[in-house]
């Protein structure tokens, strides 16, 4: 049998009393593996370490794993784990809960600042949503707008529809879905009972039916029996009567054993389920008794993933990319909902705000009505009664409310057949700000939603790229008799390419000054003190590293531990190559450089040490800074430059330190101090590169010299070597 990848709901309801052994640990830290796992760092006064583990992947678990299991801390956190890091770090977790009989677990976590309940979805594509204690979503690892719910950031997270719960499923309403259905018993107890395969087997199992008799024949007797066999299973879930079992393929060649392995001799077959009690329909497996369900999920996962890795490679088959550009699609068609969406949604807001204007004086009679009642102290049900008695006798104000809801403060109007709600406590005015406010959010929304589908129209023209080049290799592998599959291979050679695809990516940062370190950090600088000042009072953010010259005249210097976008973090630990290439970069764009020196000094502080207010008597000029505390400082670095054309992932020139670029690029000049003027030697790498790359044409499309200056430090240079 093929071995379990998901938990069923069954294994859920047993999971949430054993999580309520860890009620009260706090949380260190959260991690992002990929786009699908999240693990959780706790810790607990009686039990220590606690690590939490997430997976909605191909794989969709929830459990603890033993500390020695958990994988290496990716390195440079997502925006998606700060944000975690950022809502629970110190947090309590305050248990669990499993919505209704879905697979879904809700993790509650409480601090003195609010409450963090993180939805862990377990079905379908799965997801894991972040909402705060009135379920508004703060983040989520795949958004979702459908029909039936929606889950985006902003919104109230949506719990999909009820469905019938068998654990606690009434005897009535048992014989109704037994009644309903046109099949067999193991089918309904399935699909109409939510019992899913395997425990629809286990029910009829256990109560001795046949799993194919249609439900026409079943009678009371077999009703009686079945319910029966339900209510015991949910009685020990209840109770927590769990004999977890850890189930492998049986290797003995006569297939003979008692089906329980307790003489702690473990079976070597391939590990194929994992349950809160023994299964009746796994007497033909080798089985594994533990003390908890939780204990045994994490051996039997560590197991499933060992024996994958132990597996051969596969031969490399073709990508999906059909599915994978057809998700893309359907994400830009869901996209493009959303902004729609958006729009209507503002646009009614505001309408709404135009009416309360437009019918001024039938609003402010209505609250005013209300707002007199609730200083006589008048409560809220005579108020309403009193808005339906005018309303009988035609009085305008009276007919136009709908309702009045004392617990919310609100009262409805209907204006022009659209309905309103107003805050009581507000007058007209008050009431239509706020109806503009809103519409101003909503188009905020709008804002972020547009940038999202530009993401993913870049993420769907890589897909459609990459389908491209892998069906021209194909062609080329064909039409190739006898081509040694080391050379199949080897990585493109881009300088050798008749014909390069143009594919260009303009960052947010490619107007100032910009390189990536070697180890992946952003490291931008001002190209005067216009972009100096912008830099310092919009881009700087807590964990960044500030670097400057010694000698006046070099640009403001930012480390970035991480993207604007993400949440900003100070426990990020920047790797000292970042900073050291961060340092020749603040030293080779500066004076230093312009002078025709090959070294200088130059010093780093933290972002907290960078302040725009000076000293009592003292000026800072415009782009100018002031440093307090002590200054870390890197003598006689060494100057460096280069200028690259890129291939991969965009087709475009970088430049900066030569160790950050060399490895990004398909070729790399360098350059040092010299006589002569920036754009003639701008010119002169213009001409170097047409000559390395077969297609010219490319080089003149993405790496004009006008383009290469832009890279170029200030002042005279020359190329390295000549």
């Amino acid at each position: 049998m093929d071995p379990k990848r998901e938990l069923t709901s069954v294994d859920l309801a047993a999971l949430v009393g054993e999580f309520g052994a860890y009620e009260g640990a706090k949380v260190d830290k959260a991690y992002l593996y990929g786009d699908d796992l999240v693990r959780l760092k706790m810790r607990d006064f009686d039990r220590g370490r606690i690590e939490l583990i997430l997976e909605v992947g191909e794989v969709k678990r929830a459990h603890t794993v033993a500390p020695e299991r958990v994988p290496d801390a990716p390195g440079r956190p997502p925006q998606f784990a700060m944000m975690l890091r950022n809502r629970l770090s110190g947090a309590d977790f305050a248990g669990v809960e499993q919505y209704e009989f879905d697979r879904i677990l809700e993790f509650v976590f409480e601090r003195e600042d609010g409450t963090t309940r993180i939805i862990v979805e377990l079905f379908g594509q799965g997801n894991i949503a972040v909402t705060d204690g009135e379920y508004e979503v703060i983040d989520c690892l795949e958004t979702v707008r459908l029909k039936s719910r929606t889950v985006v950031p902003g919104s109230r997270y949506e719990f999909p529809e009820s469905r019938i719960n068998p654990l606690t499923v009434s005897r009535e309403a048992f014989d109704h879905e037994m009644d309903d259905s046109d099949t067999d018993v193991v089918r309904t107890l399935a699909t109409q009972l939510n019992f899913g395969g395997l425990y629809a087997e286990e029910v009829c199992t256990r109560a001795g039916v046949e799993k194919g008799l249609d439900i026409a024949d079943a009678d009371e007797a077999v009703y009686d029996r079945v319910y029966e066999a339900i209510e015991r299973l949910a009685l020990d879930i209840r109770n927590g009567n769990f004999e977890p079992r850890l189930y492998r393929e049986r290797d003995d060649a006569d297939g003979t054993d008692d089906g329980d392995d307790t003489d702690g001799e473990a079976s070597e077959g391939q590990v194929v389920d994992v349950t809160p009690f023994p299964l009746e329909e796994h007497t033909d497996l080798d089985s594994e008794p533990y003390e908890t369900f939780l204990e045994a999920l994490d051996d039997y996962f560590f197991q499933l993933e060992l024996g994958e890795d132990e597996e051969p490679e596969p031969t490399e088959q073709r990508p999906d990319f059909d599915s994978e550009i057809a998700k893309y699609e359907r994400i830009i068609e869901q996209q493009q909902g959303a902004i729609e969406g958006f729009e209507q949604e503002a646009d009614a807001l505001r309408e709404q705000a135009e009416l309360l204007y437009a019918e001024y004086g039938l609003v402010d009679e209505i609250l005013s009505t209300i707002q007199d009642a609730r200083v006589q102290d008048r409560p809220w049900d005579e108020i309403r009664e009193r808005f339906e008695a005018g309303a009988e006798q035609g009085i305008e104000a009276a007919e136009a409310v709908v309702d009045v809801d004392g617990s919310e403060g609100t009262v409805t109007v209907d204006l022009d057949g659209e309905r309103i709600d107003l805050v009581v406590e507000q007058g007209v005015e008050q009431n239509a700000d706020r109806l503009y406010t809103e519409a101003k959010r909503v188009e905020e929304k709008k804002e972020g939603a547009l940038a999202a589908i530009e993401d993913t129209r870049e993420d769907l023209e890589d897909a459609k790229r990459r389908r491209d080049e892998w069906e021209a290799t194909e062609r080329e592998d064909t039409s190739e008799d006898g081509e040694d599959e080391a050379d199949e291979a080897e990585q493109r050679d881009w300088l050798a390419e008749p014909s390069i695809p143009i594919r260009e990516n303009e960052p947010w940062f490619d107007r100032f000054r910009w390189f990536h370190t070697s180890d992946g950090y952003l490291v931008i600088g001002g190209r005067n003190a216009d972009q100096n000042e912008e830099l310092v009072k919009k881009y700087l953010e807590p964990g960044d590293k500030v670097l400057h010259t010694q000698a006046h005249g070099g640009p403001v210097t930012v480390l970035k531990a991480t993207d604007p976008s993400e949440a900003s973090s100070s426990d990020i630990e920047l790797p000292d190559s970042s900073i050291e290439e961060a340092a020749q970069f603040a030293v080779s764009y500066s004076s230093v450089w312009k002078d025709g020196r090959y070294a200088g000094d130059v010093y780093a502080v933290d972002a907290d040490q960078v302040t725009k207010t000076p000293e009592s008597g003292e000026y800072l000029e415009k782009g100018g800074f002031a440093i307090r505390g002590d200054r870390t400082y890197y003598r006689d670095t060494p100057v460096g430059a280069a200028v690259g054309i890129q291939c991969e992932p965009y087709t475009r020139v970088i430049g900066g330190p030569p160790s950050a670029i060399e490895d990004r690029v398909e070729a790399m000049i360098e350059l040092e101090p010299g006589r002569y003027a920036q754009a003639d030697t701008a010119k002169r790498l213009y001409r170097r590169f047409r000559e390395r790359f077969e297609d010219e044409s490319f080089v003149r499309k993405i790496a004009s010299p006008d383009r290469i200056q832009h890279f170029m430090p200030p002042g005279g240079s020359r190329i390295k070597g000549d």
